[in-house]
């Protein structure tokens, strides 16, 4: 499988402003969009996506929600047949979201991971 890089992360938080402060005036990462539960950060080559959530119970769950690896569209489809080759627990696609092709799944300790062709700026296409 031929990942380029670090693509994102996707962070659920309690309360999106106060983390904007964080990630924004602390860490100095750039606002990209802002919407009304969630935020796009760039840093460096890579982003970060904030969302505000509940759990199903009405908990907020916070932590990290999924964890996305660069690859090259014509990389990808090689890379969801090791996938599903090794019978990895696959969630959510493979399809087309944000301005790339996307697939998500789950490592063996059940960490979200996901393989992403696109990037920030084609997503802000998307998004606005």
């Amino acid at each position: 499988m031929k990942v380029t890089g670090f693509n994102h992360v996707t962070i659920r938080v309690s309360d999106l402003e106060t983390s904007l402060d964080f990630y924004r005036d602390v860490l100095g990462m750039e606002l990209v969009h802002r919407g009304r539960i969630d935020a796009y950060l760039e840093w460096g080559n890579a982003w970060v996506c904030l969302v505000e959530r509940e759990g199903e119970d009405g908990e907020a769950t916070l932590g990290v929600d999924h964890v996305a690896f660069s690859i090259e569209e014509e990389d990808f489809d090689e890379a969801v047949e090791i996938l599903r080759n090794h019978r990895v627990s696959v969630i959510r696609g493979p399809e087309a979201r944000g301005g790339g092709r996307v697939i998500n799944f789950l490592d063996p300790d059940h960490t979200q991971l996901e393989l992403n062709t696109g990037n920030l700026h084609d997503r802000m296409k998307v998004w606005v």
